[in-house]
């Protein structure tokens, strides 16, 4: 299944790992970049291959040391542009090889927010953060930017040395930079293979607090007091998670407390959660954004969507544990109580775009379409309702629980799509295919509007509609 939001080919080749050497600047607002990307081809005679770009200089590319030929194809509305590179010598299937290349962002990267120091709490330094979901990693460095491919990475990202950088992954040491002593050079590990859209870069006058033996709660100095109050229970969060769907694999659980100017409420970057400052209520009323953040760490992070049409893979199944986690917290009323908030909130969403625009659909056709102007609540609550009338029909919480969690297993460190989704549901529930088969899926997945049926809930049945 190719991606149509992408212009590379994951059939022709794979990338394995990237390494980054990032310097910010601020008084330019660009970053210039070394990546390496370890490729491996996946077919007889690859010649030449193709990257996602948008916004960037492309300065230098080689393959194995090699200089290689590159062009920049047309561009392209809002999938940016082609990079075509010719290979010095041919790669055959299996083989892998280190491709190099130096570059530089625009002003206008759509992935990257510079802020001025007013901009921030503190009001003294500059600050920068990145959003790549979904298709702007291309923006800051070259690379396949579809979630189809999924890679570890190792990144060095040269700063100002007053400020602090975070990204999504383990520190590995800072050191002042060798080139300049006025700036600092900090490391980063991601051994977890992820796609190019949970890269995510943050710098600035950051502080840390820890609150919980995997986390550690990051902003500018104040808010740190109200945010390390606000999410002091996410470890609490965390083991709930665990113990719905199987061990935490990506080591640390940490907490970015953006400025205001962060577009969503939570983004889930492995390790380093970002966060809205807008939920910091001062009485935790609003920290079940974490439960959905955390919830991603399996279901989006660790399970991911092929492509973006596959969307409500990562979403649906990240509202449905995320509720899943509420009614632990605090019971089952609750969650049922959330279901019925959800259904508003599609009702919302389908009023808003229209009963028959095909953007409400399940699983939309993205060609030639914009992600960012399909992005809407459909795949959250329209996924999470096909998820919770599955869980009725099959035997209730328990027993779905049970298929989520083999589901995870067996899709983890992969990527899949809702016909594999649907298959491994199938055979799953062998012994339930008569009840299965009574599902309207075409009404479900392929057609606009409301689905086909609304999940019962206590509220519901009580009349608190």
């Amino acid at each position: 299944m190719s991606d149509p939001s992408s212009f590379c080919s994951a059939e022709q080749f794979t990338t394995r790992h990237l390494n980054l050497y990032l310097r910010v600047d601020f008084s330019a607002r660009v970053i210039s970049a070394s990546t390496a990307l370890t490729v491996r081809c996946l077919q007889d005679s690859l010649t030449s291959l193709i990257l996602d770009t948008k916004d960037l200089t492309i300065k230098k590319v080689s393959l194995n040391g090699q200089e290689a030929k590159f062009s920049l194809g047309a561009a392209h509305s809002f999938k940016g542009t082609p990079l075509e590179i010719t290979l010095p010598s041919p790669l055959t299937r299996g083989q892998e090889a280190i491709l190099e290349i130096c570059s530089e962002t625009s002003p206008k990267s759509s992935a990257l927010q510079w802020l001025n120091p007013e901009q921030t709490a503190g009001k003294c330094h500059p600050y920068l953060f990145s959003q790549c979901q979904a298709t702007h990693c291309r923006t800051i460095v070259p690379c396949q930017d579809t979630p189809s491919v999924k890679f570890t990475y190792y990144c060095q990202v040269s700063v100002p040395k007053e400020l602090v950088a975070l990204m999504s992954a383990l520190s590995d040491g800072d050191f002042i930079d060798p080139h300049d002593c006025k700036r600092k050079i900090f490391r980063f590990k991601q051994n977890v293979p992820i796609p190019s859209y949970l890269i995510a870069l943050v710098v600035g006058a950051l502080e840390g607090r820890k609150i919980g033996p995997r986390t550690t709660v990051w902003t500018e100095k104040e808010l740190l007091e109200a945010s390390a109050y606000e999410f002091a229970e996410t470890e609490k969060m965390l083991k709930h998670a665990e113990s719905l769907v199987g061990p935490y694999v990506w080591e640390k659980y940490d907490l970015l407390i953006l400025p205001p100017s962060f577009p969503y409420g939570g983004m889930e970057n492995p390790c380093l959660t970002f966060v809205t400052p807008t939920v910091l209520a001062g009485d935790r009323s609003l920290a079940s954004v974490i439960a959905h953040e955390i919830s991603h760490s399996w279901t989006g992070n660790l399970v991911t969507n092929r492509t973006w049409e596959n969307f409500w893979l990562n979403e649906g199944h990240t509202v449905y544990l995320e509720r899943r986690i509420d009614g632990l917290l605090y019971g089952e009323q609750f969650r049922q109580f959330k279901a019925l908030g959800g259904w508003k909130e599609l009702q919302n969403s389908v009023n808003t775009f229209g009963a028959t625009n095909p953007l409400t659909n399940l699983v939309p056709n993205l060609h030639e379409v914009d992600v960012d102007a399909a992005f809407s609540s459909v795949p959250y609550e329209k996924g999470f309702a096909l998820l919770f009338y599955l869980e009725q029909l099959l035997g209730g919480p328990d027993v779905f629980l049970g298929f989520l969690k083999t589901y995870i297993q067996v899709f983890a460190y992969k990527t899949v799509t809702t016909e594999e989704w649907k298959t491994f549901l199938y055979s799953y529930f062998s012994d339930k295919v008569e009840i299965l088969d009574k599902v309207d899926w075409n009404g479900w997945m392929h057609t606009p509007g409301m689905p086909p049926v609304q999940p019962n809930t206590i509220l519901k049945q009580n009349g608190c509609e």
